[in-house]
């Protein structure tokens, strides 16, 4: 079904775009654009365009005031501190009729639609998840105002922090959840688990406890403490934990893990490998 933003609002400061994501488990959102129409994504994450759309490489932060060299300069310096690119890409419809573009997922998961109109204007996540927003979108950084939310937090001092008036595109790992929380309502999850969460959200680190749970738990020291109210929303497969998946797979000196089990040998034998 085709997702509309909604009626045309001359107020409104980012462009008015419609879309559809298509695919179940590696997801990509197709965005319809109108003459003059644009918008703004993470290097990396463009699919397929239909002819007439202009590409265009911005230094800064995608929003409508970054039109001055300090506001560049600063817009691109905010994404820098979150590890992203100093630059962004923008699409433009540039001809008449409707065109559309489409921008896909780095890894299985979920996209996710945010309507900042729906949340007062701001939507804070991790910084790897913006995926792409309509022109005149802010793509700025949340400090950490609490030192052990810094430190221990997984994603360090600073998050990503979506400001303006129009729609952005999140991704997320895994299976998506979204958690609605009331005033004083409390989620402990994984640092690493959390997408993000509305303004209102109070987010903070909390020390797991117990020794045995600490040394031998495998889940780490700290949780994420996420207090209402507000909305939050968990993803099942942060790209953190598949890399680590990954890596501990990789053959280490020309040996499988397999070779590490106490079959050794007599194990790759058995399942039809005879390399000794």
């Amino acid at each position: 079904m085709y997702q509309k933003k909604g009626a045309s609002n001359s107020s409104l400061n980012a462009h008015e775009i419609d879309y559809e994501i298509f695919g179940e488990e590696m997801q990509y959102v197709e965005i319809e654009l109108d003459p003059e129409e644009g918008v703004i994504a993470e290097a990396g994450s463009f699919m397929m365009m239909d002819n007439g759309i202009k590409m265009e490489t911005i230094f800064g932060d995608g929003s409508q005031n970054d039109t001055g060299f300090l506001g560049k300069i600063f817009g691109a310096g905010k994404r820098l501190l979150t590890g992203e690119s100093l630059f962004m890409t923008a699409f433009y419809n540039n001809l008449t009729g409707k065109r559309k573009v489409s921008f896909a997922s780095p890894y299985p998961g979920k996209i996710l639609a945010i309507d900042l109109l729906e949340h007062n204007g701001k939507f804070i996540c991790q910084k790897d998840a913006f995926l792409c927003a309509a022109k005149g979108v802010s793509v700025g950084i949340e400090f950490s105002k609490k030192l052990g939310r810094g430190l221990f937090g997984g994603e360090g001092f600073i998050m990503q922090k979506l400001e303006g008036d129009g729609l952005t595109f999140v991704h997320a790992g895994g299976t998506l959840a979204k958690k609605v929380l009331k005033r004083g309502d409390t989620l402990r999850v994984d640092t690493g688990c959390i997408v993000g969460f509305t303004q209102d959200v109070n987010y903070d680190i909390e020390f797991v406890g117990g020794i045995k749970n600490t040394i031998f738990g495998g889940e780490g020291m700290f949780f994420a403490k996420l207090q209402g109210p507000g909305i939050v929303y968990i993803q099942s497969l942060p790209f953190s934990r598949l890399a680590g998946r990954v890596l501990q797979s990789i053959p280490s000196g020309g040996k499988t893990k397999g070779e590490g089990s106490i079959l050794g040998g007599l194990g790759n034998l058995l399942d039809g490998d005879n390399r000794f």
